[in-house]
């Protein structure tokens, strides 16, 4: 059966079919009557032929209800961290408010701006559900630790793990110092552990048990109990794992239909053998823009799905309005690799935005004169000369004596391991202005926005598309975007399922519109 003519008008009465479509709470039947074919949220009437339906489908029944009970969210999503705050404590609150699961930009923050966050989250939205973002920084462990340790006093139950290459002993000590004996014998887990991944063998580390040799160092140092050490072998490192395609900042740029049903696959290989008490569960993140782009990671099998760029651009996210003003003009095809601060030395890339800022094209350059030159002092004096005067607009020497007292405050150790090592010092002072370049971009220095770095993804690109010419293109609340992708998803879900039924919608039916505001208050 295929259906291609949909009846607009029922005797003397026009009827639009949208509205009918998007009652997702009801079901949407099919029928043919003395009018023709037509679309109804009732069972045909008399004289009238159900050709067929398709069941409701509200959108806090997408993904997983595990992941919902679990974390004590009404849909199956969350927003991901940007790092320096950019996913803010405002971000995480309006997540919180809609049922949703927001995760704090802790990476780059003193543990004072931190704490400051969670004494707002205990004030504002008390007993609704948040997580804290942990990136693994392999040359600043002591920020890792000095997070744990409180996150662990402020008694936080979830973490958002990324960026991790390695296990590493904060980390295993946050999952395994939750770890408690139930009355019934099976395992208690208090600190739940998201991990986002975009590679097999790293997720196959959150898939298994703690290593047993990071639990027995947390045992032997006092930082775990005996029976914390014993459990650690009954569950996996991580709760969920979020599965990280074509998104911004860090990102392998994998595609989404490709690495989703090949980590699930892996997960479910390894609940076999396992047999864990409850499974992993696993999300999508990345190139998730659209109502069309969350149904297809929810068809594609995961049980939750993650959003970040285009938070980014909401009124609630810890960055500028000149940065929000760049972020609503980009493209699908405005995003460009640049060198990471955080892994700059491994050659680690970050993925950004390149329309209206240079940053990307001179981070790039200075990852090449890593590779190229010993230290500073060996570069060519052209080179040295375009270096102060063009990127970092200071002398070499002024830069350094800001590194030195920087890293005396945060991570002394970062200071020592460079001297006597020009190329550590070089590394340091390259990193000074990657850094920057994010703060930069986040307070709006008029005087550097060609040295923004913005961490972007295409899903930005394909979110102006969709949102050009409604409310949405220029007013952007992150919870009121969380529902309409949502609800917008349930209704594509629809579509198809009609589709598969061998319904053929016209085409404006196919397609969400987010006409105007869902949650109260936003406008």
């Amino acid at each position: 059966m295929t259906v291609e003519a949909i009846a607009e008008r029922t005797g003397s009465e026009t009827v639009d079919p949208y509205p009918i479509l998007g009652r997702l709470d009801a079901p949407c039947y099919v029928v043919e009557g003395p009018d023709g074919i037509a679309l109804s949220n009732d069972p045909p009437a008399a004289g009238a032929r159900m050709l067929t339906v398709a069941a409701p489908l509200p959108p806090e029944r997408l993904g997983s209800s595990a992941f919902r009970d679990a974390h004590g969210v009404r849909y199956a999503y969350m927003s991901g961290a940007m790092a320096g705050g950019i996913a803010s404590a405002d971000l995480v609150i309006a997540m919180a408010r809609a049922g949703c699961l927001g995760s704090l930009g802790a990476a780059g923050l003193s543990v004072d701006r931190v704490e400051a966050a969670l004494e707002r989250f205990a004030a504002e939205i008390p007993g609704l559900p948040y997580c804290v973002n942990l990136i693994h920084s392999p040359h600043e462990s002591a920020m890792e630790t000095a997070l744990i340790e409180l996150l662990l006093r402020r008694g936080v139950g979830c973490v958002e793990a990324s960026a991790f290459m390695d296990l590493t002993p904060a980390l295993v000590r946050y999952r395994v110092a939750g770890l408690s004996r139930r009355p019934d014998g099976g395992t208690d887990i208090a600190n739940r552990v998201i991990a986002k991944v975009s590679r097999a063998e790293v997720a196959a580390k959150f898939l298994e048990p703690a290593p047993e040799t990071l639990v027995a160092e947390l045992l032997s140092a006092g930082l775990i109990s005996g029976a914390q050490a014993e459990l650690a072998a009954t569950v996996p490192m991580a709760d969920d794992i979020t599965v990280e395609a074509d998104s911004g900042g860090h990102t392998d740029r994998r595609p989404l239909a490709v690495i989703v049903p090949a980590l699930v696959a892996q997960r479910d290989a390894i609940q076999r053998e396992r047999r864990y008490a409850r499974q992993v569960r696993v999300g999508a993140a990345g190139g998730l823009g659209t109502p069309a782009a969350v149904a297809a990671a929810f068809a594609l099998g995961a049980d939750y799905v993650v959003t970040g760029s285009i938070n980014q651009a909401c009124a609630e996210s810890g960055t500028s309005d000149a940065v929000r003003t760049l972020l609503r003009a980009a493209q699908v095809s405005d995003c460009e690799m640049a060198p990471a601060s955080d892994m700059f030395e491994l050659g680690v890339d970050v993925q950004v935005l390149k329309r209206g800022t240079m940053f990307a094209m001179r981070a790039k350059h200075l990852y090449n004169l890593y590779r190229g030159y010993d230290g500073i002092d060996a570069l060519p004096a052209a080179e040295r000369d375009k270096l102060e005067k063009q990127i970092l607009r200071r002398p070499v020497e002024e830069v350094w004596a800001d590194v030195v007292t920087h890293f005396q405050q945060r991570d002394p150790a970062q200071v020592e391991r460079a001297t006597g090592d020009a190329k550590r010092r070089m590394a340091l002072i390259f990193r000074w202005y990657l850094g920057l370049a994010s703060r930069w971009a986040s307070t709006g220095a008029a005087d550097r926005v060609a040295d923004y770095q913005i961490w972007c993804g295409p899903s930005m690109g394909a979110f102006n598309e969709w949102a050009s010419g409604t409310y949405l293109e220029h007013d952007r609340r992150a919870g009121d975007v969380a529902m309409h992708l949502m609800r917008g998803a349930a209704y594509s879900a629809r579509v198809n399922q009609l589709t598969l039924l061998g319904v053929g919608l016209p085409g404006r039916l196919r397609h969400y519109r987010p006409e105007g505001p869902i949650i109260a208050g936003v406008a």
